[in-house]
């Protein structure tokens, strides 16, 4: 039994002014005006009816739906008017839109690399001294390496190397394979679409490498365009796209090996090759047939930076890690010690 409370003294007002209303039209327009108001009244009262049994018809409808589905209502019908039901609905998706970025962020790549003790590190293994996969035991070293061994021992998880390539660098890391990409990787516009990137550790970039005797004939981009001028570039790279920016006339020769790439200017079947400025110092010095020019005045500018996935929690981890490693000085201490490695021994 529903018990209404009495009336309040503005709802007794309200009634009484609608009965003067009444009383006032029917005393201006006689007997007629009274007829015409009882038809009025009738028709509303027809109208009312006809929207109470369409609402009825609609609830009797949703139940056999929830019957039939076993699926409850959002809100059950409490006889509520129908905007408190609207304004409960609207708090209710609100709070789905405000608690669903929140629900998003409980799992980070920290986090999944925490939990699942693994630092999944992507790597190339044919960029001397970042990263080079030795062809006795198939190791992988170089200073990106070994920050990739200090950066699981920061996070006190175990490291676990995952080759690539440069060609599939980024489907690899679309694909989730590994948690960052370390092995000298140039930052790139394109490749930052896709990724984030740790603050840079090392500015380069572009300048050509020939054999010595020809140095002097190559230093500039016009005078390394010219027809019959032979380039070797490896696939998939900076390199690559470097090249066939600048290189309109020159002929451009695509080599699959990145590591034995080098010989092939040193056989005398290219001319050169353009590649950043830190390998061209490094080759010169494993072959004495070769010069960097100008390595200190690259053609562009570039910097290097891990590739990582777009989760700000882990960014922020690694590059307060790089921060420290680079300000104390033991970065620059390791790289010059990998630039004196000698790669062309047996690898220690």
């Amino acid at each position: 039994m529903r018990i209404r409370n009495p009336p309040s003294r503005k709802h007794a007002r309200c009634q009484l002014a609608t009965e003067m209303r009444k009383i006032g039209f029917d005393l201006r327009h006689g007997e007629a005006g009274r007829q015409d108001r009882r038809r009025s009244d009738v028709a509303r009262g027809e109208a009312c009816a006809a929207v109470a049994q369409r609402r009825r018809q609609s609830a009797l409808a949703c139940e056999g739906a929830q019957h039939r589905t076993g699926l409850r209502p959002l809100f059950p019908s409490t006889g509520a008017p129908m905007f408190v039901r609207f304004i409960r609905s609207t708090a209710l998706l609100l709070c789905a839109c405000v608690a669903a970025p929140a629900l998003a962020q409980t799992t980070n790549r920290l986090d999944e690399i925490l939990a699942r003790g693994t630092l999944r590190v992507g790597s190339t293994g044919d960029y001397k001294p970042f990263s080079y996969q030795t062809t006795g035991d198939g190791r992988f070293i170089g200073l990106d390496v070994e920050m990739g061994e200090r950066l699981a021992k920061a996070l006190g998880v175990k490291l676990e190397v995952v080759p690539t390539t440069w060609s599939t660098l980024m489907r690899d890391f679309g694909e989730d394979r590994f948690d960052i990409a370390m092995s000298g990787i140039s930052v790139t516009l394109e490749r930052q679409k896709k990724a984030f990137y740790s603050i840079p550790y090392q500015r380069d970039g572009k300048t050509p490498i020939a054999r010595c005797e020809n140095k002097d004939k190559f230093q500039t981009l016009e005078q390394i365009d010219q027809p019959g001028v032979r380039a070797v570039v490896n696939p998939g790279g900076t390199n690559e796209k470097f090249a066939r920016e600048h290189l309109k006339q020159a002929q451009i020769r695509v080599y699959p090996d990145n590591v034995t790439i080098f010989n092939e200017i040193v056989a005398g079947r290219a001319d050169l090759m353009m590649t950043d400025a830190v390998e061209t110092r490094l080759q010169q010095k494993l072959h004495p047939e070769l010069c960097a020019v100008h390595p200190d005045a690259p053609f562009d500018f570039s910097e290097k930076a891990y590739l990582l996935p777009r989760d700000v929690v882990f960014k922020n981890f690694v590059d307060q890690w790089l921060r420290q490693t680079v300000e104390s000085g033991e970065f620059a201490r390791r790289f010059d010690a990998w630039l004196a490695y000698p790669w062309n021994g047996p690898a220690k």
